[in-house]
Parts: structure tokens; C-alpha cells; sequence
């Protein structure tokens, strides 16, 4: 928000480490001790195949990087909702 009034549009902030959403389920079912079973759907049809943020523009416009690690991430904010129920 903050930033030059040339600079507009979606900037994408994220991890650039790509992992599949079964990997992230199965990483969120260990840290939280969950007995929830996974359920595989079929894909819609314009479900991307490839899910990277390119955060090139937030590097070069923002000075931006992610400094949480996925699972570090993940274990703070499973802490935090369960602080909160």
C-alpha cells in the first residue's frame, strides 16, 4: 500500500517452493494428529496443473521475501486456532 502510484495490479506473495496439495494435506494431518482420511475427486477442468507463485515482482518492487518456512508456518498457525477454540 505504501508503494509508488506506478505500482498497481495483483503481486503475488508466497512460497515459490511448489508442493502438491496431497503433500500439504498429509504435512497438516501429521502436525495436527488428525485421523482424517483424505478424499480424491476428480479435477475440474480448468484446475491448474502448476501451483507456484512467481513472486519475482514483490522480489523487485516490494523487497519482498518468505521468511517462514512452510511447516514452521503451518505449526504457528495450528497453534494459534487451537489457542483460539
Amino acid at each position: 500500500m505504501a508503494t509508488d502510484d506506478g505500482l498497481a495490479g495483483p503481486i503475488n506473495l508466497g512460497n515459490p517452493d511448489e508442493i502438491a496439495v496431497r503433500e500439504l494435506a498429509e504435512l497438516i494431518i501429521a502436525i495436527t494428529g488428525s485421523r482424517s482420511p483424505l478424499a480424491f475427486k476428480p479435477l475440474p477442468a480448468d484446475d491448474p496443473k502448476q501451483r507456484q507463485p512467481d513472486i519475482s515482482l514483490a522480489r523487485e518492487k516490494l523487497n519482498w521475501t518468505p521468511r517462514v518456512a512452510l511447516r514452521d508456518g503451518l505449526e504457528r498457525t495450528i497453534a494459534y486456532f487451537k489457542s483460539i477454540i
